[in-house]
């Protein structure tokens, strides 16, 4: 397919504006009152004599709980069999004809269970496997579509929805450390690699789970058994709402790691031209639609900043794919990507005017030909 023309900028006219407005010291004045707030609460308040303490616990043995603390653990397991159960319940009621899907759950070495599924060609012969990773708040059914194309050239898919997401342990969208879904995507890819020796392995993954795969892929073990990724969209080139979170997302993250920032979240964000799409995706249960939590968010920023002083270890084959227009992830990111990774077989593709969710686009039959293109030519 041939490439649009680039929009190159800096981006930093806009973030000079952003700094003077307003509206944005505002955001700067609410954040910090915020953090102080947290500060106060965690280390300010003075410590009453013992005395008081002695006289008190005489007059009273019953020990109180804060109620918030109490329910957490069983109010998190609650959401996560809710969550399971519809993902394992999509899984069960698909009797689509080209693909036979079928799911388990994965316990990673941390001890963690991880909702996992394949799509397996009905008809025709298995010529290569794919690791699929979704992006950040959605979950991998969201792309069988995609999986049963993949499927109709003799590519066995397995989806994993990594720890907070889907039918996964964990706080719906939150991620204490994208290190540990780095490392349940190795402990997969292992698991997927030792069954089917013969095959070559792909990987496949969006957004934020591009990073996870990137990352994974730097491990030299990873990179002699993997023959290439596909990234959509990747986070590599990621811009907080403001500059002022970058500053203080360790601090918060620390303080308040589970606290939904909707401060954080980029106002007027579309991620696909497609209204159809966007209704699926944002009436779903599976996708998170809350504000970003401070800790994922603080994660995300920190394993880009890895992932660009790393990009010239990346080694392995590999496509990526990005809209000119996302507002999401930085295209230029993309392109820092392809400049610098030391890999051989190295291809990218930029398309004019789309969105962050690229296969959820117009145009996503054609972003769809370029990868099956791609991989064919690789198997």
């Amino acid at each position: 397919m041939a490439v649009g023309p680039e929009m190159l900028t800096s981006g930093a006219s806009g973030r000079v504006n952003a700094l003077l407005s307003v509206r944005a010291w505002r955001t700067v004045v609410r954040v910090l009152t915020t953090v102080c707030l947290l500060m106060l609460r965690v280390f300010g308040y003075p410590k009453r004599a013992a005395s008081e303490k002695v006289a008190e616990e005489k007059q009273a043995s019953v020990v109180r709980l804060p109620a918030a603390i109490v329910p957490r653990r069983v109010t998190v397991d609650q959401e996560v069999a809710v969550r399971r159960a519809l993902a394992i319940r999509r899984v069960r009621e698909d009797r689509d004809h080209r693909s036979v899907r079928d799911y388990s759950l994965f316990v990673t070495p941390r001890g963690a269970t991880v909702f996992t599924q394949t799509w397996t060609p009905f008809s025709k012969d298995i010529r290569a496997v794919l690791v699929l990773l979704h992006g950040l708040n959605e979950h991998s059914s969201r792309y069988t579509e995609f999986a049963k194309q993949l499927n109709g050239v003799g590519i066995k898919v397995f989806g994993m929805d990594w720890i907070g997401h889907g039918g996964s342990d964990g706080l719906h969208a939150y991620v204490h450390s994208l290190d540990d879904a780095v490392a349940d995507l190795k402990a997969l890819l292992d698991s997927v690699i030792s069954e089917n020796p013969s095959l070559p392995c792909f990987c496949f993954a969006h957004s934020t789970g591009a990073a996870i795969v990137l990352k994974a892929a730097l491990d030299p073990k990873i990179e002699s058994h993997v023959s290439g990724i596909v990234v959509t969209s990747p986070a590599v080139g990621v811009k907080p709402s403001h500059p002022i979170f970058a500053v203080i997302a360790p601090i918060a993250s620390y303080l308040l790691p589970r606290y939904q920032c909707q401060a954080a979240n980029k106002s007027g964000t579309v991620v696909s031209r497609d209204p159809e799409a966007l209704l699926a995706k944002y009436s779903d249960p599976l996708v998170y639609t809350g504000a970003i939590r401070v800790r994922t968010g603080c994660e995300i920023l920190r394993v880009s900043a890895y992932l660009q002083e790393n990009l010239r270890r990346l080694r392995v084959p590999f496509l990526v794919l990005h809209g000119s227009s996302d507002a999401v992830t930085d295209p230029e990111g993309s392109k820092k990507l392809y400049e610098e990774a030391s890999s051989t077989d190295k291809t990218i593709k930029l398309y004019e005017g789309l969105l962050h969710d690229i296969l959820f686009e117009p145009e996503r039959q054609t972003v769809t030909y370029d990868i099956l293109e791609w991989l064919n030519e690789r198997v």
